[in-house]
């Protein structure tokens, strides 16, 4: 099937910034066979869109979230230590099918904010997967590795088993990629840690982990090892297989240095919005891009980051870091889509397959309107996603070639019907989440 969208201004993100003013683009099956300027002669398409002056651009991708996570969201979000007092003792009860459908909720979010592939942390993650698999969308999915009881896991023993039957499961899915995850290098005993390099280069499964987010992650390895928890997951071999690490808010000089010489498999998914709501600080983002380090922008949980939209996390990535650098011109709005986009897509190891607008990638797309009274004028088109839109101006969303999204609603799934069936399902997990609450 031959789609062709019309009348839009393309930002392709390629390593040439090529832009189309007045563009089209030609999806032919699930890839992009032409696009450029708009001409007298088109070529012909089984279907016409008429993007009305609309921004297309790749689609954007979320390098870090937990998707079983929507139970969760705004609660205890100003309690100290939230992670013990209320995540872990709440994670306990969270089932399969709660799981599974707090994941396909927050599937229907991002599609609908124009996010069209990420990466997901949590546990049953066998469940996201099927999740993922309905929704059609593009996903890394970890399970997670952790030395305590989980809701699906007695101990990090049973989560590794947990984990090779998961990598044995989805390995050679067309859009799904099973990970390994351990939570924390600190939340892992060594021998956990060194039996999960031994899994991933079993399988040649990539990594993913939490990596220098808490103060306490960093004085614990400085007292008992004497090194930075990089340096530490180093020594073991990490950074010899394909590494996605989450944060990196106290990165130091030498940490940065270390992974520059494995450049080409381990990189940092930078969550702003939510390592600043925890007020762990700003991680050294810009520092890290001069060591040549790839960064993708990430939402965290909708915990953690409230949210699992780019556009509050491009703005918020500007606003913060161009204020700790107290430099109004650093981080030029176009770098920080870059980031969205095909940063994103490098930092999963996509880039060959989506990230940018080029022929021969598969058609993953985000079309933003611009009739919308926060679009206009428009002067520069990276200014207006960074500093004007939101997730409400995304109108369609292509995913494989598929639309997803069609004038702001999901073409397959019914967002409300999806609501009333996860809030039917958190009857226990509200009680538990109140019962917590009132001894806050």
């Amino acid at each position: 099937m031959k789609q062709l969208i019309k009348n839009v201004h393309i930002l392709t993100m390629d390593e040439k910034w090529t832009e189309y003013q007045n563009g089209y683009l030609l999806i032919e099956d699930n890839q992009i066979s032409q696009l450029g300027e708009m001409t007298d002669s088109l070529p012909q398409a089984d279907r016409v869109i008429d993007g009305k002056k609309g921004i297309l651009l790749p689609g954007m991708i979320n390098t870090h979230t937990h998707t079983g996570m929507i139970p969760f969201r705004s609660l205890g979000d100003d309690v100290p230590d939230r992670l013990r007092r209320f995540l872990f003792p709440l994670e306990q009860v969270m089932t399969p099918e709660l799981v599974r459908t707090s994941a396909e909720y927050a599937m229907a979010e991002m599609l609908l904010s124009g996010v069209t592939a990420f990466c997901d942390m949590y546990y049953f993650e066998d469940q996201v997967a099927q999740a993922a698999e309905r929704m059609q969308v593009r996903a890394l999915l970890g399970e997670t590795i952790m030395d305590m009881a989980t809701c699906d896991a007695k101990n990090a023993g049973e989560a590794l088993a947990y984990c090779e039957q998961f990598i044995q499961k989805w390995q050679g899915h067309e859009m799904i990629t099973p990970m390994i995850a351990p939570h924390a290098p600190n939340t892992n005993d060594l021998k956990t840690l060194e039996a999960i390099v031994k899994l991933s280069r079993k399988y040649h499964a990539p990594i993913t982990m939490h990596v220098e987010e808490m103060t306490y992650e960093m004085e614990e390895f400085a007292k008992k090892h004497q090194q930075t928890p990089i340096a530490f997951l180093h020594g073991l071999g990490y950074f010899e297989q394909d590494f996605v690490m989450a944060h990196c808010i106290f990165m130091t000089e030498e940490d940065m240095a270390l992974v520059e010489q494995y450049k080409e498999q381990v990189r940092v998914a930078h969550c702003i919005g939510a390592n600043t709501k925890s007020a762990k600080g700003v991680a050294p983002v810009g520092d890290m891009l001069k060591h040549q380090i790839t960064v993708g922008l990430g939402t965290d949980g909708p915990s953690s980051g409230n949210t699992l939209d780019l556009f509050t996390q491009m703005r918020m990535f500007a606003n913060f870091h161009k204020t700790y650098l107290a430099d109004r011109s650093a981080f030029p709005a176009r770098e920080i889509v870059c980031l969205a986009t095909a940063g994103g897509a490098k930092t999963l190891g996509l880039f060959d397959q989506v990230g940018s607008l080029e022929v021969g990638k598969q058609a993953d797309l985000t079309l933003v309107e611009t009739q919308s009274v926060n679009m206009f004028p428009i002067f520069d088109a990276y200014s207006a996603l960074v500093y004007s839109a939101s997730a409400s101006n995304v109108s369609d969303v292509w995913v494989n070639g598929q639309q997803l999204v069609k004038e702001k609603q999901l073409v397959k799934k019914d967002v409300q019907a999806l609501r009333t069936t996860l809030y039917q399902q958190m009857d226990r997990f509200v009680a538990e989440a109140k019962r917590k609450a009132s001894e806050v």
